[in-house]
């Protein structure tokens, strides 16, 4: 007890001094740990007569509070100045090029969506939008889809348990389509426009999501027939693959919304195992398959898009985005297009700065 006041004097010292956490645990181990000189004036209590404890145990105790703030003070100090070092020199030299840091990919559907929209500008087509949360009438009856039409099924459409003002079923829309309506009816005609957008369908496999992208295209003129079609889409999957020798054929089909209406195959040659777009499909090593719908626009649509069908005509068509995007950059399994995986992001995304154009062309990558 003699050496009380000095030990305390020069543990505080120490404390003041200490330069490193290190130092501050090995002051702290010396003064309260099992060995430590606090701790042995704690374990000479019990020798201690009653008179000496009531004398004595206060003042060893309140060496122990000095040394146990003393510590934690400056063991607080030292980790403060260590982090704004190590924040200090942390910076970031913001007159770097962008393209020597790291940074994130744009999506492939986002890439293809930009694609798809310069090279419908580039024919005079203007980006159309709509709301995804759609009513019955806009989604199906104004597309010439009767009340019994399979696509109106529960199994097929997400609908929402509420009514809007008219008592229309609203649902979450199940094609771009809609679209269409809302552009004759807020512009009229002429008219030449793409809708690009997500559509809901209840549908999950390696080629289906319940999510997905489509691209609608529709043109009202007077006097539009099926070769402004069949030249309309050659001209656009050309510019899109990126090559001369894409050659269509189209088959006979049906769709409520046009009539007459067409399937689209465009050939492909197999190369190592895979189709790769281009050339005829009736060659040896190639063959054909389904990549749009498209068709003349019904007369009934173009009347409930407030047009009349004696004075106006129009085609229109519609594929997948992200169907598109597979055939192009060679992605075999639809899902890992929403899984979020930053290693198919890194291989399969664009850079920020490949902005698609037609004179650099479309499908640059990064």
């Amino acid at each position: 007890m003699e050496n009380l006041d000095q030990h305390q004097a020069e543990t505080l010292a120490a404390i003041a001094e200490a330069a490193t956490v290190q130092a501050i645990e090995a002051i702290r181990v010396s003064a309260l740990g099992k060995q430590g000189w606090v701790s042995a004036l704690l374990k000479s209590l019990g020798g201690m007569t009653r008179e000496q404890r009531h004398s004595e145990g206060p003042k060893i105790h309140a060496a122990r509070e000095a040394v146990t703030a003393a510590l934690s003070e400056r063991k607080a100090a030292l980790e403060h100045a260590a982090l704004e070092a190590r924040l200090a020199a942390e910076t970031v030299d913001l007159s770097l090029p962008a393209s020597e840091t790291p940074r994130g990919s744009v999506h492939p559907v986002s890439q293809v969506m930009d694609e798809l929209a310069e090279i419908f500008a580039d024919m005079g087509f203007a980006v159309a939008s709509g709301p995804e949360i759609e009513d019955d009438w806009h989604n199906f009856t104004a597309l010439n889809m009767p009340e019994t039409h399979p696509a109106r099924a529960m199994h097929d459409t997400f609908y929402f348990p509420d009514r809007d003002a008219e008592g229309r079923s609203m649902l979450l829309r199940t094609h771009t389509s809609p679209v269409q309506i809302r552009a004759m009816l807020d512009q009229g005609a002429p008219l030449r426009v793409i809708a690009p957008g997500r559509v809901y369908r209840s549908d999950s496999d390696a080629t289906h999501t319940p999510m997905f992208h489509q691209i609608e295209g529709l043109v009202i003129d007077k006097g539009i027939h099926l070769g402004h079609l069949k030249w309309t889409l050659e001209t656009f999957l050309k510019a899109f693959f990126e090559r001369d020798d894409i050659v269509l054929r189209l088959r006979p089909s049906y769709f409520p919304f046009t009539e007459p209406s067409v399937e689209v195959d465009v050939g492909y040659t197999l190369v190592g195992g895979k189709r790769v777009v281009g050339g005829s499909g009736d060659a040896p090593d190639g063959g054909w398959m389904e990549v749009l719908g498209s068709g003349m626009v019904n007369r009934k649509v173009i009347a409930f898009g407030g047009l009349d069908p004696d004075e106006w005509q129009g085609f229109a068509f519609g594929t997948g985005v992200d169907r598109l995007a597979m055939l192009k950059y060679g992605m075999d399994d639809l899902r890992a297009f929403f899984d979020g995986d930053a290693r198919w992001l890194g291989h399969y995304g664009f850079g920020a700065l490949d902005v698609p154009t037609l004179s650099g062309g479309v499908g640059v990558r990064a």
